[in-house]
């Protein structure tokens, strides 16, 4: 059978292109784990990647009526307000007269199945969770006309109606799947995966659900990792990333397994970065991946309010986030943090709470990581715990693209307020940032004093508006301070041209 296995392209979202959230689901290897194992299972395959190509929607659509494929195979990323392009582009294929299977697998049609195929008359059916074995045995039963309810882990619509064949328990093994095809140019971090799932489960994290409806964490093994990189050290690469959402895993074992790991990526000479939990990182594990080439981390902290913690089902407190990053430190890394800065339960000792532990942490010195920071809302989505929380509480409307987003009521008002007007400045910042000739560009900035300036009034700005939250009886309109904060910003960045001309 001849399969085109697709990653759309990615619009950037105006108002979530910055969000924490769109590192499951836009940079995981799932297509080329699913490119691989079709190919292994002897079907042809091209793995498009349209997205790091830079291809849009229509460029995409014609390619694909070119090659015509039996079966189309979606990474479905769910990219916010922009996600109907991709639904569009599946029903001009189907008027153009392509009569192939239409599939699609991964986070967002995992979490949103019976939403999907009741708003998409294109889609035939959706891998539901970890989709290697369904779309092998998927495709073998188009081949040989296999009914579909009798393959686990695929949903579909049939008579009008929306049918699940039934959960598929996650590989035991994931070192059964071949390693990704992959679209890689030289030069390229090299995206790598050690392990699938969580052993958590935050209340906010699409991952648990997705592969077992709770937590779930499995490790491959350290040499077949390590053969991989290997691999593509010997084609160029020189630096690694691994898109695990933890690195190294549950407890005494799988601190041993990380260290093991160390020890064989040590002779490649290669640099590499990762991402996990506060409490998995100890001297000895830091130690060990820091020799081995180890250079940059993303911490999930999420709060520093411990009543927050514990909503958010954590199991990490604050003081062990508190030692994990004087840890990191210590062996020479400066982590990056995911944090939440505004939950719908916060009240604003919980803002203090979150922005005293930012301070004492020395994480508000930065512009790029301060704007970052004080800017985070939990984002609701469905499948997740928090979804159905907030949603059997009443406290949540639907919203976005199938409804995939949800809009939550802040138990503060004052809260609310808060975090309306906090993340359009940060925003604000990181857009001009992003603006080639400003003169705070992220990659040019050669104007410390100015970035220092912008980063401390970001600071004080979190400190006034807490303040008059707390303090104000009637607070001031969002549209009124949304206009102080544009002057302001603007000033600062006005200023600084004209001392320039």
């Amino acid at each position: 059978m001849n399969i085109i296995v697709l990653e759309h392209p990615r619009i950037l979202s105006e108002h979530h292109f910055n969000d924490i959230a769109n590192t499951p689901l836009w940079s995981c290897l799932m297509g080329g784990y699913v490119g691989a194992a079709l190919q292994q299972a002897g079907h042809t395959v091209e793995y498009t990647d349209a997205a790091s190509r830079g291809w849009d929607f229509p460029r995409t659509l014609r390619e694909i009526m070119n090659q015509n494929p039996n079966m189309l195979c979606v990474n479905a990323v769910y990219f916010w307000e922009h996600t109907p392009w991709l639904f569009e582009m599946l029903a001009q294929l189907r008027f153009a007269g392509f009569k192939g299977h239409i599939n699609l697998f991964g986070f967002f049609p995992t979490l949103a199945y019976p939403a999907i195929l009741h708003h998409s008359a294109a889609v035939d059916t959706i891998a539901v969770g970890e989709p290697e074995h369904t779309l092998c045995e998927l495709a073998d039963g188009l081949n040989r006309i296999r009914h579909l309810s009798r393959i686990p882990g695929l949903a579909f619509t049939k008579r009008s109606e929306i049918r699940f064949s039934g959960i598929r328990q996650p590989e035991k093994d994931p070192d059964v799947f071949p390693a990704p095809l992959r679209c890689h140019n030289p030069g390229d971090t090299v995206m790598i995966l050690a392990s699938r799932g969580c052993y958590n489960h935050c209340t906010f994290c699409p991952i648990p659900p997705f592969y077992n409806r709770g937590a779930l964490w499995r490790g491959r093994e350290p040499e077949k990792v390590v053969a991989e990189m290997a691999h593509w050290k010997d084609q160029g690469a020189s630096d690694f990333y691994f898109a695990d959402p933890n690195f190294i895993g549950p407890g005494k074992k799988g601190r041993d397994r990380a260290m093991k790991m160390a020890e064989l990526i040590r002779p490649l000479g290669i640099t590499f970065g990762m991402e996990t939990r506060p409490d998995d990182l100890t001297p000895e594990v830091l130690e060990a991946l820091t020799d081995a080439g180890f250079k940059s981390l993303l911490l999930g902290v999420e709060s520093g309010s411990p009543d927050l913690l514990a909503s958010l089902h954590k199991s990490a407190s604050r003081n062990v986030s508190a030692e994990a990053l004087q840890l990191c430190r210590d062996a020479g890394v400066e982590p990056e943090v995911g944090f939440l800065m505004f939950v719908p339960e916060s009240t604003l000792d919980d803002l203090a709470h979150n922005f005293r532990f930012l301070e004492e942490n020395q994480l508000l010195d930065r512009l790029d990581r301060t704007a970052n920071l004080l800017c985070h809302r939990q984002i609701v989505l469905m499948g997740t715990s928090g979804f159905e929380k907030f949603e059997n509480q009443g406290r949540l409307v639907p919203s976005g693209p199938v409804g995939f987003q949800g809009d939550v009521a802040y138990r503060d008002t004052r809260v609310k307020w808060m975090s309306e007007l906090i993340p359009h400045a940060c925003l604000s910042v990181l857009r001009e940032s992003g603006k080639p000739d400003s003169p705070i560009h992220w990659e040019a900035c050669d104007n410390a004093a100015l970035c220092q300036r912008v980063n401390d009034w970001l600071v004080n700005l979190f400190k006034d508006l807490t303040d008059r939250a707390r303090n104000e009886p009637f607070l001031p309109s969002l549209s009124s301070v949304r206009a102080e904060i544009d002057a302001k910003l603007n000033q600062l960045v006005s200023e600084q041209l004209t001392a320039i001309r």
